[in-house]
């Protein structure tokens, strides 16, 4: 692993206690980062901390995406036992988009990279 790339996991862990506070917080009306589309909030969210995760741990790729992948099936398992949200497969959905968004715009980044 790159040593200069390590800094980038406190802000996927940062990144991803943030997306856990923001699908529990008790209105999505009220949320102060959004869309305007839930299903796009999902897709942005992801996307963001799958590029943050791949590109920090480039070697263990297939980890990171299964362990991103359930941890949008544990949000939804989580906001099913809240009174304010419930579970939405749909938003399950968004979020394996935002992780196969990721998995492209790193393998773009990459690319980018080791030809400069």
């Amino acid at each position: 692993m790159d040593p200069s790339l390590r800094w980038l996991r406190p802000f996927f862990f940062l990144a991803m206690l943030t997306i856990l506070v923001l699908a529990l917080w008790p209105s999505p009306a009220s949320l102060p980062v959004q869309t305007g589309w839930d299903k796009a909030d999902h897709v942005l969210a992801f996307a963001v901390l799958g590029t943050i995760g791949l590109w920090a741990w480039p070697r263990v790729r297939a980890r990171v995406i299964a362990g991103l992948l359930a941890y949008g099936g544990l949000i939804e398992v989580l906001q099913s036992l809240t009174p304010s949200r419930e579970a939405d497969w749909h938003d399950f959905v968004a979020d394996a988009i935002g992780v196969g968004l990721a998995f492209v715009i790193v393998r773009l980044l990459r690319r980018r990279v080791s030809c400069a």
